[in-house]
């Protein structure tokens, strides 16, 4: 669909410092001075982020949280419509990610109104970038659930990824939710508490899922995000593979062939596989 609005008319979505106003753009001063409107998840933050900036705002300041967020959509949509520039903001980092924005994203492109972004702060990045874990590739998933049974399947639900997953936690579950990461996925499994990133206190404990849960029962504080590495490849019965390797031959493919393809793709000895497929 196609963007139109009135003259100037848009969305602005622009990520704020995790703690640190330092981390501010320039862009992000300079919308804040001049949006029409800002719709701020907590708007005495925002307020306390723009004065921090030297950034008073001159257009008008209303509050955009979850419990709002719906009721306020169409009255953002129409100053869009009406030639306005709408920044949105969060108290930390990007909106829409486990923060209000989507809705309001989806309802202007439904419009084929103009939206764009001013990129900054990710807690998600920040705490991938200082796991130490591999972030080639990634999942996100949010918060974790607060009722155990669920929390439990949404572990279950990454005993087979092999991406690193990154959730937020609160500092009153993250003790439980460590303890049942580590019975699900193992002790073993690496990974990373991220808590207070970029503030005076920030700290980065990592380790495997049975050590952080035994440290965090001691407590901990802060805004936190965790980091877990992804799981190690399985590896396949020889008989599977045999049968896999005899499809390819069935399919024209040479045996030792097949056997040196699929042994090579599993990481398993090419003699055992082209012996076992002997036998298929």
């Amino acid at each position: 669909m196609a963007e139109h609005a009135g003259p100037d008319g848009r969305l602005v979505l622009a990520a704020t410092p995790l703690g640190d106003s330092r981390d501010a753009s320039p862009r992000l001063a300079e919308a804040l001075r001049g949006a029409d409107v800002i719709a701020a998840e907590d708007t005495r933050r925002t307020r306390a982020l723009a004065a921090a900036l030297g950034a008073a705002p001159t257009g008008r300041v209303v509050s955009f949280y979850d419990a709002v967020e719906t009721s306020r959509i169409g009255g953002l949509v129409a100053a869009v419509e009406q030639g306005q520039t709408v920044l949105l903001v969060t108290d930390a980092g990007m909106p829409s990610v486990s923060d209000p924005g989507f809705r309001l994203v989806a309802a202007c492109v439904e419009k084929g109104l103009p939206v764009t972004c001013l990129p900054g702060p990710s807690a998600v990045t920040t705490a991938l970038a200082l796991s130490g874990l591999p972030c080639e590739r990634f999942c996100f998933e949010g918060f974790a659930p607060r009722k155990d049974g669920e929390r439990r399947r949404f572990f279950t639900a990454l005993a087979d990824e092999p991406r690193t997953a990154v959730f937020f936690e609160s500092p009153h579950r993250i003790a439980a939710t460590l303890a049942t990461a580590a019975e699900v996925l193992g002790a073993d499994r690496r990974a990373a508490v991220c808590r207070e990133l970029t503030k005076t206190y920030e700290e980065i404990r990592r380790g495997g899922l049975g050590e952080l849960a035994e440290w965090a029962e001691d407590g901990v504080r802060g805004e936190i995000t965790v980091v877990v590495a992804g799981a190690p490849p399985r590896q396949r019965d020889i008989g599977d593979l045999a049968e896999e390797v005899r499809r390819l031959a069935d399919d024209g493919m040479r045996l030792k062939d097949a056997a040196a393809q699929v042994a090579a793709a599993h990481g398993v000895s090419k003699k055992a596989l082209y012996d076992a497929a002997l036998s298929v």
